[in-house]
């Protein structure tokens, strides 16, 4: 079953209840510039005045900060939703949870439980607004935590930040009503049609598993195993409609076949997606258009972390650099030389130039070579040249893997493991000797326990397993997106999204690999156990032999997923293993977990 929306919310609908908050709009919004929203936008986001200069702060500990450290957002975040910092719960500010207008602002303010909640206050004026930014007394009367600075902003810097303050997050954003949450997923035109077909069955499976699931606001009865208290008590269930937007011919004619689709149906976020070339449009589109770009499988996501889009790794450009750094700290002579092989497409150029790059003056010569043709001659011409104290990179797709029987095996082989895919288990026997990937999975056997409940969900919505590393990836980016737009409640802001995204993913891969553990070893499903590997331990005399479930550390194909407030990569290294023997696919490290 595809867990969507589970939380474990428990005794806090009790403090939900008492804290909502229910009060009247007693200030009336006053009229703005877009140039007064703009002001107060960067004294927000980017802690800058009018004037250019950096804001400054002064926290109650007499700590002085100043330009980004001392902007709004870098506590109450771009949503105006809040945080939690350590201890401190950094209350929303948003135009609605201040001022009071339209529906109240429920929202669970502390990631590590899921259980504390915004607590209730009076509606602001502009006057205790102004008095709380400046010397930092509530509408109450009570001194504000410490930690809050108090800003020295004059008559027209207090009205640009209280006018862009009133307009944030008031509105749900585009793609959302009372009732549905409107996603599109991209996939280029370069894709494969059998991996397209891969994300568009899992996409519509698992969303239809949701929709089946979902109770809207107004309705009654129904399944409701995958819901939260609080999404029911609150009625903020929805449900999700998918659209698939197709591109095609060059890169740069992408631009306007996005905004066109957009136009057409604005959507809350981008879901998954898949690329085998460049993504770089679709990266721009969501900057620019700020719309989520959640988990796509590409293999050559852009370098810039930016706001919106979201990466499980640096794809190809990650492996790069685990393999230079593999060979410059490994034990044993450096290769005198490596040798890059590739085709001439954007993956391929980019993973070459990545390497070349990591290994600038480190004394090993980088030579490239591009496959002239899809022939296994071009193969045997690109190693005919390599040395016993060289080294190769293949950057190669399964297409080109398949050819390498006919080619002649040469010393310290390199291979992407990214691109060889679902592969691996039809490497040619010749090269299994010599062959080492760059791997930025988790270990095979710790791999299959992680995996354990993606495999079988994919039994029981009848989806044949045909590319692990791809379907894991799509099933995550929907379970991901549905725990996070639970936790969400009624804050439907895209910008809130994100910052639920980066603060909840540790958590939530801990807390979903203790449940899952506990399934299996508790409760002892069959189905689930007959699919996780079993080790046998081997007793003391007088003792049977039990089997042991291998434990789940994560529930993806990545062993270890992080983000922060800068990072948009999630998953930061990865192995370098090989095969075990020339009679099995068996893989095995020969490298601890490499971060470049």
């Amino acid at each position: 079953m595809l867990d969507i929306g589970r939380s474990r919310m428990g005794s806090a609908i009790l403090l939900l209840l008492g804290t909502a908050l229910t009060l009247p709009v007693l200030a009336s919004q006053q009229d703005a510039s877009i140039s007064d929203i703009e002001i107060g936008r960067r004294i927000y986001q980017e802690g800058v005045l009018p004037s250019g200069t950096p804001i400054t702060g002064l926290r109650k500990d007499s700590k002085a900060l100043a330009s980004t450290d001392a902007a709004c957002a870098n506590c109450h975040r771009r949503s105006g939703m809040g945080s939690v910092e350590g201890n401190i719960e950094v209350p929303p500010i948003t135009g609605n949870a201040l001022y009071g207008f339209g529906d109240k602002v429920i929202a669970t303010m502390d990631p590590r439980s899921g259980k504390k909640w915004n607590q209730k206050h009076d509606p602001y004026t502009d006057k205790t607004l102004a008095k709380a930014i400046r010397l930092g007394v509530n509408n109450s009367g009570r001194e504000m935590n410490f930690a809050m600075p108090r800003y020295r902003l004059d008559e027209r810097e207090m009205h640009a930040l209280t006018a862009y303050l009133k307009q944030l997050s008031r509105q749900w954003s585009p793609g959302v009503t009372a009732a549905t949450i409107h996603f599109a997923t991209v996939v280029t035109p370069d894709v494969a049609p059998e991996r397209r077909r891969i994300l568009i069955d899992m996409l519509r499976s698992a969303f239809a598993q949701k929709n089946g699931s979902t109770v809207t606001a107004g309705q009654a009865g129904g399944r409701r195993h995958m819901v939260s208290p609080a999404e029911m008590i609150l009625g903020t269930e929805r449900k999700w409609e998918l659209d698939v937007w197709d591109m095609v011919g060059p890169p740069d004619a992408w631009r306007m076949q996005l905004e066109e689709h957009y136009r057409l149906q604005p959507v809350f976020a981008l879901v998954s997606g898949l690329s085998s070339s460049t993504w770089e449009p679709v990266h721009d589109f969501c900057e620019r258009e700020q719309v989520p770009c959640w988990f796509p499988s590409v293999d050559l996501p852009p370098s810039a972390q930016e706001f919106y889009p979201v990466y499980f790794s640096q794809g190809v450009m990650l492996e790069a650099n685990v393999l230079a750094r593999h060979l410059l700290t490994k034990e044993g002579p450096q290769p005198r030389r490596l040798v890059q092989v590739y085709r001439n497409e954007p993956v391929g150029r980019g993973a070459a130039q990545a390497l070349s790059h990591a290994l600038a003056g480190s004394g090993i010569e980088v030579e490239n070579c591009v496959l002239g043709d899809e022939s296994p001659n071009a193969l045997r011409l690109a190693v005919a040249e390599i040395q016993d104290k060289d080294a190769v990179m293949f950057w190669l797709r399964p297409a080109d893997l398949d050819m390498l029987d006919k080619v002649r095996p040469v010393g310290d082989a390199y291979f992407s493991a990214r691109l060889a895919a679902a592969r691996l288990n039809s490497f040619p026997l010749s090269w299994k000797s010599n062959a080492h990937l760059v791997y930025p999975y988790e270990l095979p056997e710790q791999r299959e326990a992680n995996l354990s409940y993606f495999h079988q969900w994919l039994k029981l919505r009848n989806l044949p397993l045909l590319d692990e590393p791809l379907q894991s990836e799509i099933y995550f980016s929907v379970n991901y997106l549905s725990d996070t737009l639970a936790e969400m409640l009624n804050n439907l802001h895209r910008d809130y999204l994100l910052e639920r995204g980066e603060s909840m993913i540790n958590r939530r891969e801990n807390s979903r690999a203790e449940g899952e553990n506990w399934s299996r070893n508790t409760l002892r499903q069959p189905a689930v156990s007959a699919l996780a590997r079993v080790k046998v331990d081997m007793p003391g005399a007088g003792e049977s032999a039990k089997p042991v479930l291998n434990k789940g550390e994560g529930t993806t194909i990545y062993p270890r997923l992080s983000l922060g407030p800068t990072q948009r990569f999630a998953s930061k290294g990865g192995y370098i293993v090989r095969f075990a023997d020339k009679a099995s696919d068996k893989l095995v490290a020969e490298s601890g977990w490499i971060i470049p």
